[in-house]
């Protein structure tokens, strides 16, 4: 039986393409890709020549089971995403699992991750951190997640997209502070690879002035052992009733869900929304 190899790919740099990585593109029989273009760019780069199929967000489970099917009919299958490791906050950790529950072997052809590099750059230096990946789209699923990372004790590490950057660093700052300390990454191994360790709010006022441009990396650090974990960990009823509002719900109805989810008096909740209309 033939094997899926997960290929860690450049996160920019191409001269960080492993001659394993490049070996193991050249010789299986075809090739996953999340963006078949890009792709195509980094075969091109290498002078390898492979049959190519998509794999995505929005087709993940369908054509999963078609190269399952493939390799148990014998061929040998290489899994990128368009920069670093695939099944890293990527559909690709569903293709592994269809394929073990398969019995399709898998290995790992290691390569270059974001996560790790920022993490390096930052200087934290601590052995613990969690990995957060990218926030939800939602409003209140974003705010949500934050609020349960309130009493955090490790580093957290988050990627986020140019045009939701300002966004992210608005709720930071609602549920971490302003005073906590923050390294952004961007453009990781590209030419304009920039590295800056500051607070939320400086972070806050600096892109409120300049565009966010490229790939974000965010390592927020965790909440300090001195401070001892209050009532103000707790969630903000009214600003988890704001996000249902902004999200399109009515203000009677967020207000009663983020009461049911706090605990916190409807009509209290329900005049502060009104307040700020």
């Amino acid at each position: 039986m033939s094997t899926l190899t997960i290929v860690g790919t450049p996160i920019g740099n191409l001269g960080d393409m492993s001659p394993r990585a490049v070996e193991t593109l050249r010789t299986v029989d075809f090739i996953a890709a999340e963006d078949t273009r890009v792709t195509m760019k980094l075969l091109s780069h290498f002078g390898i020549s492979k049959p190519l199929v998509s794999y995505y967000e929005h087709n993940r489970r369908e054509r999963g089971e078609q190269i399952v099917a493939r390799i148990l009919g014998g061929e040998s299958c290489a899994l990128v995403t368009d920069a670093g490791m695939p099944a890293v906050s990527d559909p690709g950790g569903e293709l592994v699992e269809q394929c073990r529950d398969a019995g399709v072997p898998v290995v790992c052809v290691p390569g270059p991750s974001a996560l790790i590099t920022a993490y390096a750059l930052s200087g934290l230096g601590e052995t613990r951190f969690t990995f957060e990946g990218f926030l939800s789209v939602s409003k209140s699923s974003r705010r949500e997640h934050l609020d349960s990372l309130r009493s955090e004790r490790r580093a957290m590490i988050f990627y986020e997209a140019p045009h939701k950057l300002r966004n992210t660093l608005d709720d930071f700052a609602a549920v971490f502070g302003d005073a906590r300390p923050i390294f952004l990454a961007r453009e990781l191994t590209k030419l304009h690879e920039e590295g800056v360790k500051t607070t939320i709010g400086e972070a806050v006022a600096h892109y409120k002035e300049h565009d966010p441009r490229g790939e974000y990396v965010l390592i927020v650090w965790g909440k300090p052992e001195s401070e001892p974990d209050e009532d103000s960990s707790k969630p903000d009823p009214v600003a988890i009733a704001r996000a249902y509002v902004e999200d399109g719900m009515s203000v009677s109805e967020a207000a009663k869900r983020a009461a049911k989810e706090t605990g916190s008096p409807r009509g209290k909740i329900y005049s502060a929304l009104l307040a700020e209309q």
